[in-house]
């Protein structure tokens, strides 16, 4: 049987305007090792049948054993018992109190999606510069850690929001992240809230709180 040799056009592939400008040639042209091929890796259009569900997601990375970079925790006193039982009765009382932050962080490291807490307070901290200078170049942080889709970060995003992104780029404002910060806030609280109230770090918080009260 002779073999067939294809002859039509080969598809060059394609990247996303960011990932030219501002990654370096070294993480454009070698992949990791351990990253899979991937027919729609460099589609910028980011189709829902390209995006990657929180569940694969999280068992891919604690396949690959992702280890994400060291951030400091944000300083604040020991919770109360009340605090923690505060927790319990909205995400949004969990997310306004910093303790609670560090501690939903730490429940969301071991289901290796941290990220989306990562992501979440660095759109709070561009929320508050004014230097248009800070403004782009942590714009072009955020995006190189958490929407670029060759980051090993890369929160789950719909191609709406990806798109809203890109058109507003070229001119960023402290706002620019705003509907992709409010979906991953939402899907932090459908998918991993629930979660953490039945987890043994939440349950740990609430027993070592409760005999505190007790012995005082």
């Amino acid at each position: 049987m002779m073999d067939i040799l294809y002859t039509g056009p080969v598809l060059a592939d394609r990247e996303s305007p960011m990932t030219r400008s501002e990654t370096s040639p070294s993480r454009a042209q070698h992949p990791s090792p351990t990253q899979k091929p991937n027919t729609c890796c460099f589609c910028w259009c980011c189709c829902c049948s390209c995006s990657w569900s929180e569940d694969d997601k999280r068992g891919r990375r604690k396949a690959q054993e992702t280890k994400l970079e060291p951030f400091p925790c944000e300083p604040c006193p020991k919770p109360t018992i009340e605090e923690i039982k505060q927790w319990a009765q909205s995400f949004d009382k969990l997310m306004k109190n910093p303790a609670g932050r560090n501690k939903f962080r730490e429940f969301l490291r071991t289901e290796y999606s941290e990220e989306n807490m990562l992501f979440w307070l660095a759109c709070e901290d561009l929320k508050k510069e004014i230097n248009k200078s800070a403004i782009e170049e942590k714009t072009r942080l955020i995006y190189e850690d958490y929407i670029s889709i060759l980051s090993p970060k890369e929160v789950s995003l719909d191609s709406r929001v990806r798109e809203v992104i890109n058109r507003r780029l070229q001119d960023p404002t402290p706002h620019i992240f705003e509907d992709a910060q409010l979906q991953i806030y939402t899907l932090m609280h459908r998918d991993s809230y629930p979660r953490f109230l039945n987890s043994s770090v939440y349950r740990s918080l609430v027993q070592g709180g409760s005999r505190s009260s007790s012995e005082s």
